[in-house]
């Protein structure tokens, strides 16, 4: 017997090894004028996360299916794709056979996205700090709760993003987008080899990093290396390329500069469909 707040349940959902242990992946997706936008690197990705589980992965035709009868109501949102290994009863054994349950949604393009008109953003430092998993890292398993605990120290809401460390102290990622910081005509952008998500805008931005003039090196990073004549930009799949003004930490701010490599990136990267 299931009890869901204290009445009687039989829903099957109540049993998913996703909702009992982040047993699986999702995908965040953005939609404009009706398609979803790099959706073959999404797949992709959701490939890669599907062996590194062990985790049956279902047809790309099957989810575009799905995703396609949500936006004939919707030109512009965000598509999420959930994948689980299904139902399993108790105990963290995964089952033998399992049957993968996958749950597509369509959600309402962020508004708060397009305020701001590209000016640079405030982001701080977090004190949560990423632990190492070399297994699970680059994937987007569900289990979230570093970002979730990082996400509620906000201090106002003047800041835009967080910036997350690792438990060795160095840059990784920030709590929803990767990092880039661009150093004279380098492009750096840490490593994600131990911890963090390797993002579909990140991996586009390095593959077209050449054609804009840039080297780019995937390396480990501190704060200290970033100086205040650097740019520093974020990007995901929803938010695109946003430019860093100032990073708060406890020993101050470091107030950066903009030198166009963004918006000349992410021009780019619209043409190709690759953001919005």
């Amino acid at each position: 017997m299931i009890l869901l707040d204290g009445q009687a349940c039989d829903s099957p959902l109540l049993l998913d090894r996703g909702l009992a242990y982040g047993d699986g992946l999702f995908e965040t997706i953005a939609v404009r004028e009706g398609q979803p936008l790099a959706w073959s690197a999404h797949m992709a990705r959701l490939a890669r996360g599907c062996a590194a589980l062990s985790l049956p992965a279902p047809q790309p035709a099957v989810l575009l299916d799905d995703a396609q009868r949500l936006l004939s109501a919707r030109e512009h949102g965000v598509i999420k794709i959930l994948l689980t290994r299904g139902s399993g009863g108790r105990g963290y054994r995964p089952p033998i056979a399992p049957q993968p349950r996958r749950v597509v949604s369509l959600h309402p393009w962020p508004a708060e996205l397009d305020e701001g008109n590209g000016a640079p953003r405030q982001v701080w430092v977090c004190r949560q700090r990423l632990g190492h998993q070399p297994q699970l890292a680059g994937i987007k398993h569900l289990n979230r709760l570093e970002q979730v605990l990082a996400s509620a120290e906000w201090p106002s809401a003047d800041f835009f993003e967080g910036l997350m460390l690792d438990i060795e102290g160095k840059l990784i990622e920030g709590i929803r987008s990767n990092v880039f910081v661009v150093q004279g005509k380098t492009l750096l952008t840490p490593e994600v080899s131990r911890c963090g998500i390797a993002g579909i805008v990140r991996e586009a931005v390095l593959d077209c990093a050449s054609a804009h003039g840039f080297v780019a090196r995937v390396e480990p990073m501190t704060l200290a290396q970033i100086g205040a004549r650097d740019e520093m930009f974020l990007c995901n799949s929803v938010m695109g390329l946003r430019v860093v003004g100032e990073i708060a930490h406890d020993d101050g701010v470091i107030r950066l500069e903009n030198h166009g490599a963004a918006e000349a990136i992410a021009a780019g990267l619209r043409v190709a469909k690759v953001i919005p």
